[in-house]
């Protein structure tokens, strides 16, 4: 990461979480629908695994080509007081026995999910760094082992921000920060924007050699693509026995995109394609313990000049959690 990326995204988080932590004051949710905990902190622990995609259209004549990262499955743990979560983690070894199988991935993974009571929020930085395709044997790889890049990599920049108006019944927190307790189903709409842009580069064409004849995109080693636009969608979280839940999100984008596609010439096309942001969780949930799984997501769909299908870049991050929360001890004066 460039030193004024680092900057962008220190300001960028900054001014997210100064606004997340105004926005708390004076709310008042309906507790017959969602419990907060103000005064106790929540400790967990967890299991994630992020993944990203790069998904090629053949135009037709062939199957399409999905370049794939191969991150470690890390083991992480966290805390959050009030509003605010730290958590760290470390994709080790006994965890990862055949990661480098399919080849080793580099780079940079940061995603931040903020849930202020009227908004939900994603800021993404993701620059991972060696891809492979599946399966094994494909694009003149040996029988047995599978077709690696370790010089292409890509770097997607981007936030999203949507707001929650029945933000008083309904709480992503409870079913993706453990922070809170959704006790009765409830849903809310939501609309809001994003703004994303990213690069896909190789040192030399992302098509591999043996398969250049069948794609359109052969010679291109470096793709462009600034997108922004409106979306809308739906929350819901259903509750059973006042324990269990199932929470599910989809927002479907409108963006506008900008393609550069770089090769021995440059071609540019501009498009309006829908994107999607999701996300997914079920589990345990109560006053002291939740035991969960959750999933976040996003696909991007954009239209390159070289063929009429599009290129779709899929990114997310799974999770596994127990969390448990424990009251703090009030300091007497």
């Amino acid at each position: 990461m460039t030193k004024r990326h680092q900057v962008l995204l220190m300001t960028v988080t900054l001014i997210i979480c100064s606004f997340t932590l105004n926005a708390q004051k004076d709310f008042q949710q309906d507790t017959a629908y969602y419990e907060t905990f103000p005064n106790k902190t929540t400790v967990r622990l967890y299991l994630s695994k992020k993944y990203v995609h790069l998904n090629f259209p053949s135009g037709g004549t062939a199957e399409d080509l999905e370049y794939k990262a191969n991150p470690k499955l890390n083991l992480g743990a966290g805390i959050t007081i009030k509003n605010i979560s730290i958590n760290l983690f470390n994709g080790f070894s006994f965890l990862n026995n055949k990661v480098d199988e399919k080849g080793k991935t580099k780079g940079f993974n940061f995603q931040v999910h903020l849930y202020p009571h009227k908004w939900a929020i994603d800021l993404l930085y993701v620059a991972p760094k060696g891809y492979h395709l599946e399966p094994k044997g494909l694009a003149g790889a040996p029988a047995d082992k599978y077709y690696y890049r370790e010089d292409l990599k890509t770097t997607f920049f981007g936030i999203s921000a949507y707001q929650v108006p029945n933000k008083k019944r309904f709480s992503y927190r409870a079913a993706l920060l453990q922070s809170e307790w959704q006790k009765k189903s409830a849903g809310s709409f939501i609309y809001g924007g994003e703004i994303h842009h990213g690069t896909v580069q190789g040192d030399s064409a992302i098509v591999p050699a043996l398969l250049s004849h069948t794609y359109p995109q052969a010679g291109v080693n470096k793709i462009n693509i600034l997108s922004f636009g409106p979306g809308a969608g739906y929350a819901y979280t259903l509750v059973m026995a006042k324990h269990f839940f199932i929470t599910g999100s989809m927002i479907i984008n409108l963006d506008v995109n900008f393609v550069k596609e770089e090769a021995t010439t440059t071609e540019k096309n501009t498009s309006l394609n829908p994107s999607e942001v999701f996300k997914v969780a079920a589990g345990y949930n109560g006053k002291k313990w939740n035991i969960s799984a959750n999933w976040t997501g996003s696909a991007s769909s954009v239209q390159g000049s070289l063929t009429p299908d599009n290129y779709v870049f899929p990114a997310g991050n799974v999770r596994v959690v127990v969390a448990r929360r424990f009251e703090r001890h009030k300091h007497q004066s």
